[in-house]
């Protein structure tokens, strides 16, 4: 469990790595100056670890699952090798299955009258294939791994004798919260790619489409990036002994902060 959270970790801060290029572009009017190179790979590093961090997360419930429902039988199995060998899978498999990215019109920021990147534009064959894939791999398959995986722990949990009614409100809160921030966070943004998809092959004015759904592409684009600021809350602070360590590291700054610094010397 802790090498998928690391790996969680770190898939954050390379989000959190491309978002002053993003703040830029918003600043510039979206117009990005830095090229279709710098561009795709720019929104290349974005997607990859939007779906990264979502198959983590079916990872850490995944595990959450064995180790609760199996427990005995997943001793011989839940070792830090094959959690590496994992993890190293769902990078390579999301890495390769977005390098369309590379020749999407979408990142296409050289010309003069075409400085946007990865914005809606006319949509294309290769953008709703894209799309459907996107919407079934990376969040439908992944929300019936929540739904079941938590669902699963809530009823073991809920029929042990040997967990005290405290403990398995806790478990019940974070199953809950699990499956209720994925829906916050990517059921919007994967609606809009599927409306998207969709009326590639039933809307006759797709300009006019494009144009009405800019607006709640953008803000569920968004809620997509909120997943970031909430996987420490939920899977790392939910832990005593987290919780304990970090109320340990700030008691101890602020008595460093409240010692006056001429006793050092003294």
């Amino acid at each position: 469990l802790g090498i998928y959270l690391f790996s969680l970790s770190v898939c954050d801060l390379m989000y959190l790595c491309t978002l002053p290029l993003w703040a830029l572009y918003i600043y510039r009017g979206h117009s990005w100056v830095w090229g279709s190179t710098a561009c795709k790979w720019t929104g290349y590093i974005f997607f990859n670890n939007m779906y990264i961090s979502v198959f983590l997360l079916c990872c850490v419930s995944v595990d959450r699952y064995v180790a609760v429902v199996y427990s005995l039988e997943s001793r011989g199995i839940r070792r830090p090798k094959q959690a590496w060998m994992i993890t190293m899978v769902i990078v390579v498999i999301v890495a390769l299955g977005h390098l369309p990215v590379f020749t999407m019109e979408e990142g296409d920021a050289d010309s003069e009258t075409q400085q946007r990147c990865f914005e809606p534009g006319q949509t294309t064959a290769m953008v709703t294939g894209f799309n459907y894939a996107r919407v079934l791999i990376g969040f439908l398959i992944p929300f019936f791994i929540l739904v079941f995986t938590n669902r699963t722990i809530l009823s073991s949990i809920q029929a042990s004798n040997s967990i005290k009614p405290k403990q398995k409100a806790k478990v019940r809160r974070l199953a809950l919260a699990v499956v209720v921030f994925f829906l916050v966070c990517f059921a919007p943004y994967h609606v809009i790619l599927l409306t998207r998809a969709i009326s590639f092959h039933t809307v006759s004015d797709k300009c006019h489409f494009d144009r009405g759904i800019y607006t709640p592409y953008s803000i569920f684009l968004g809620f997509s990036t909120i997943n970031s600021a909430m996987n420490p809350i939920l899977y790392v602070l939910s832990s005593d002994n987290i919780r304990k360590e970090v109320r340990r590291g700030l008691l101890n700054i602020r008595t460093s902060a409240e010692e006056d610094p001429l006793q050092h010397w003294a």
